[in-house]
C-alpha cells in the first residue's frame, strides 16, 4: 500500500479496478476540516485523463511492474512498434498507451517496456535524450541582455524553448520528465 506522501508523477496505482498513471497531484489544506490531495490520473489502457480528490489518509494498491528492455523501431499510423532486446519478440503499443512518451521516441532508442500481468501498458523513458534541432528562427547577437529563449521544433516534432546560440541541425538534450532544454550536445 502506498499513502498520499508517498505520491508522485509517473507512479501507477490501482483504483476501482483500473490502472492509473499519476499525472499531477496537488496537497489542498482545507480551512477547518482535513489535508486533502487532488489527483489528475491517466487510464493506462484507455488513456483517459480524470480528476479525483481524496482525503490526506487514504491508501493506494501500488502496482508491481515488470520492466523489459525494448528498442523502438517504427511507428505505423496509431501503432508504435517495439522489439525484446533479449528475446527479439515485438510489441506494438498505441498512442493513448505511450501518452507523452511519443515526444520522445526516435528510431533505435532503448527504452524500458512496462508489462503488467504480461500485457505491455507503456514504457518508461531515459531521465534525457538526445534530439537534433530541425526547425528553429535564427538567433542574432544583442537580441536580449539577459539570455532569451526561442521555440525549436526537434526530429519527433516536440517544439521546445531553446536558448537564442541553438541553430538549426544541432542536437540538443531534452529532460523527458520536463520537456524543458538542458544543453547543447556535441
Amino acid at each position: 500500500m502506498i499513502n498520499v506522501g508517498e505520491l508522485k508523477r509517473g507512479i501507477i496505482i490501482e483504483l476501482d479496478n483500473q490502472l492509473y498513471q499519476i499525472i499531477d497531484f496537488q496537497h489542498i489544506k482545507m480551512g477547518r476540516g482535513s489535508a486533502q490531495v487532488r489527483l489528475k490520473l491517466r487510464n493506462v489502457r484507455s488513456g483517459a485523463t480524470i480528476e479525483r480528490s481524496f482525503q490526506a489518509t487514504e491508501k493506494f494498491q501500488r502496482v508491481r511492474l515488470e520492466h523489459r528492455n525494448v528498442q523502438y523501431l517504427y511507428s505505423d499510423g496509431d501503432l508504435y512498434h517495439f522489439m525484446d532486446t533479449e528475446t527479439f519478440d515485438q510489441i506494438a503499443l498505441t498512442k493513448s498507451q505511450l501518452g507523452d512518451a511519443i515526444n520522445y521516441l526516435k528510431e533505435n532508442i532503448t527504452l524500458e517496456l512496462l508489462s503488467y500481468n504480461d500485457e505491455p501498458i507503456g514504457v518508461e523513458l531515459p531521465i534525457t535524450v538526445d534530439l537534433k534541432v530541425v526547425q528553429t528562427e535564427p538567433g542574432f547577437k544583442g537580441d536580449t541582455a539577459t539570455g532569451g529563449t526561442k521555440p525549436a521544433t526537434v526530429e519527433t516534432g516536440l517544439v521546445v524553448q531553446v536558448p537564442l546560440f541553438v541553430n538549426q541541425d544541432e542536437t540538443i538534450r531534452v529532460d523527458t520528465r520536463t520537456g524543458e532544454y538542458l544543453e547543447r550536445v556535441g
